[in-house]
């Protein structure tokens, strides 16, 4: 899937044998006789020449996004899409609807596939497709299984749409058959849980894939499932989003905060609010983000939620331990910091790394020892081994700090290595805080590592930007035994940094574990209980045939035991869906067994609870199919990848490089492939080579 951000979106490009490319080749063939430039040179410089021919615009058609047809050969209008979101949250769950309409404005048969993100953990259940008033309800199929029912309903002319995961946090939903002027509507829903910490809830809805970079060990193909073409900058408002938000909080409320976007705020009742976009509609291109914080005295210690389902008790569970009663004693502590600074950083993301690390660096405390990694294409830290946090050593640092540039790939891989290989006294708590958008695509490896090197470390994640990969940032907070931040804006640097040195400095909530006081089995996810730090809830997603009955609650802190008797009969919220919760943690329990299953096993065990639970899953998908064909059999088909904006603050030039713009003039495109080689020569001879590619 080619990613083109300089692409003029209103004029379609066709490579042309123009006069100016004729004479470019000329200029090409007269200096490689006068240079005596070898057959492969005079390649790379016809195909210079070759790259500005392809970007002469060349008339103009129909509103509408320019992409390639189906057979490659030219370029199409794909459809529009216009995006509309329903949020309901009661209490710590959040039901969410998606409609996304696909509009055909061509005089052609279409079809499009959109990509795009959810929050970590979303639990998919359900999809309808709308056509005029005609309903065709999703069914979960196994994901090949799904994909053939789809293809063949495509060629038989039939109206279909097939929602499918790439990742925990990607989805693609196509849509084909689309007639010339007609709507197709497609309504996706799914719950997630909204997080709670530092006695705050936060509501994350992510809108935009970032394109990833793709180290070389990823197929070409796994990169495109991720990775959609990119709207040029500046395009205007393209794939448009509105949103509602109900807020039912079950406490009185202090305060609601839409941190990125301007929302206005009407309030029912003291713990009810509803939102509704300022703008009425936004660009897709950065995380809607809502925080609300309970008044002082209202702050929950403890949530339940429950639900029977198919002749199981279903059960969500959040229990706030309380904060330290003494004052914490100093931690003997390493800590290394890792910062990404590679082109998807550039910008505002980098400057908002930059001051947390300040930051982070102004906090140690003298008898800290600590170490900084930068990394893009490759790996530099600043000592050898962890260092005394000494004045001299602190200045370093900084130093160190403001040369950082962003640009390059991103090759977590070494710097994680790097920071895991480093020597560590024994008696020293080691913490590794990892600050970076996470925009890459090769997540399983990176958590392999984390899992097989981590040992007594614990690994915490911060994500940066305006829309940072939030299925890296959980996960590999998660195999770290540590927690995940975000910064979203250089004005919250701050604020998430504090919170973040509260629970580097303070001890951890440890070893906890579960005494079910009650009949039948208790099947729990998380299987493997994290650590608690300061300010963070315990949640649990409990099944049972019976869950009437008490659970204890057992956990240690600075040497100190902790204990809490949950009554599960008392206070229980009924609330429909709570077991497709369960379902979604006990797969992301699976699929995280690596080092203890088979990738079959794992299929097995993830089909038989997505199937069970109608989830979409890795193997499973929803697809829907109208039973009478609309298109024609000789009329053909066109279409193809809708593409997405560009996260807000990034640079497509620091990401992709300088991309080929309209023609110059032959002379110029001479001299610049010349220099471009010497430049090309000067790379290969003396720099590390790059492994990778953004997609």
């Amino acid at each position: 899937m080619g990613v083109n951000t300089e692409t003029d979106l209103k004029t379609p490009l066709r490579a042309q044998f123009s006069r100016a490319f004729i004479i470019d080749m000329l200029f090409t063939l007269l200096a490689a006789v006068m240079t005596g430039l070898s057959g492969g040179v005079l390649l790379i410089l016809m195909v210079f020449g070759w790259s500005s021919a392809q970007a002469v615009p060349t008339g103009e058609t129909a509103a509408g996004l320019q992409l390639r047809s189906l057979n490659g050969h030219r370029i199409e209008m794909a459809p529009l899409l216009n995006t509309r979101v329903e949020i309901d949250v009661a209490g710590m769950l959040a039901w969410v609807k998606v409609e996304q309409v696909f509009s055909n404005p061509s005089q052609h048969w279409m079809e499009g596939n959109y990509q795009f993100p959810l929050a970590e953990g979303s639990a998919v259940e359900r999809m309808r497709m709308e056509i005029g008033d005609r309903r065709i309800e999703g069914v979960i199929e196994e994901k090949a299984a799904a994909k053939r029912i789809f293809k063949q309903a495509r060629e038989a002319g039939k109206k279909a749409s097939l929602l499918s995961q790439q990742r925990p946090n990607i989805f693609t939903l196509s849509a084909t058959n689309i007639a010339p002027g007609e709507q197709v509507r497609v309504t996706i829903e799914f719950q997630q849980t909204v997080h709670y910490s530092g006695e705050e809830f936060e509501l994350r809805f992510p809108m935009v894939v970032a394109p990833r970079y793709i180290p070389k060990q990823l197929s070409l193909d796994e990169a495109a499932s991720i990775s959609p073409p990119v709207i040029a900058e500046g395009a205007g408002l393209i794939n448009p989003l509105s949103m509602e938000v109900r807020i039912d909080a079950g406490m009185p409320l202090s305060q609601v905060v839409s941190r990125y976007h301007r929302m206005v705020q009407e309030r029912k009742q003291p713990g009810v609010v509803h939102l509704q976009l300022a703008d009425g509609e936004v660009q897709a291109d950065r995380d809607i983000v809502i925080n609300w914080r309970p008044k002082v005295g209202s702050e929950p210690e403890l949530a339940l939620f429950r639900e029977q389902w198919q002749g199981q008790d279903y059960a969500l569970l959040m229990l706030m331990p309380p904060a330290s009663a003494t004052a914490a004693e100093v931690l003997s502590r390493e800590l290394v910091f890792i910062i990404d600074r590679s082109g998807s950083m550039s910008g505002p993301s980098m400057a908002q790394a930059k001051a947390a690390l300040r930051l982070a660096v102004s906090r140690l405390q003298p008898n800290d020892r600590f170490n900084l990694i930068a990394f893009n294409n490759r790996s530099e830290s600043l000592f050898s081994n962890p260092q005394s946090a000494t004045n001299n050593n602190q200045q370093r640092a900084l130093a160190f700090i403001d040369r950082l540039r962003a640009d390059g790939g991103t090759e977590m891989m070494p710097a994680l290595e790097l920071a895991l290989n480093q020597q560590a006294e024994l008696e020293r708590l080691r913490q590794i805080v990892f600050l970076t958008d996470g925009s890459v695509g090769n997540e399983q490896q990176l958590f392999s590592l984390i899992q097989q090197k981590l040992g007594e470390s614990r690994l915490f994640t911060v994500g940066i930007g305006s829309a940072p990969n939030s299925h890296f940032m959980q996960r590999a907070a998660d195999f770290g035994r540590g927690s995940f931040s975000y910064i979203g804006d250089i004005s919250e640097v701050s604020s998430t940094m504090q919170a973040l040195f509260a629970k580097l400095e303070n001890p951890s909530m440890r070893d906890i574990r579960l005494d079910w006081q009650g009949r039948g089995e208790l099947d729990v996810e998380p299987g493997r209980l994290p650590d608690l730090y300061l300010g963070e809830p315990l949640l649990l997603a409990l099944k049972g045939s019976d869950l009437d009955g008490q659970l204890r609650v057992v956990g240690e802190r600075d040497g100190a035991l902790w204990k809490r008797l949950v009554d599960l009969n008392q206070g229980e919220t009924q609330r429909t869906g709570v077991h497709a919760l369960w379902a979604r943690q006990r797969i992301k329990s699976i699929m995280a067994s690596t080092s203890t299953t088979t990738p079959q096993q794992r299929r097995e065990a993830v089909l038989r609870i997505a199937l069970e639970h109608q989830l979409i899953s890795p193997y499973t998908s929803l697809v829907a199919v109208e039973k009478t064909p609309t298109r024609p059999l000789h009329e053909s088909l066109k279409g193809g990848d809708l593409p997405v904006s560009l996260p807000a603050g990034w640079s497509a030039q620091a990401v992709f490089g300088q991309l080929p713009r309209t023609a110059t003039g032959a002379p110029l495109n001479l001299l610049l492939g010349i220099a471009l080689l010497g430049l090309a020569w000067i790379t290969l001879r003396f720099a590390p080579r790059i492994t990778g590619r953004w997609v």
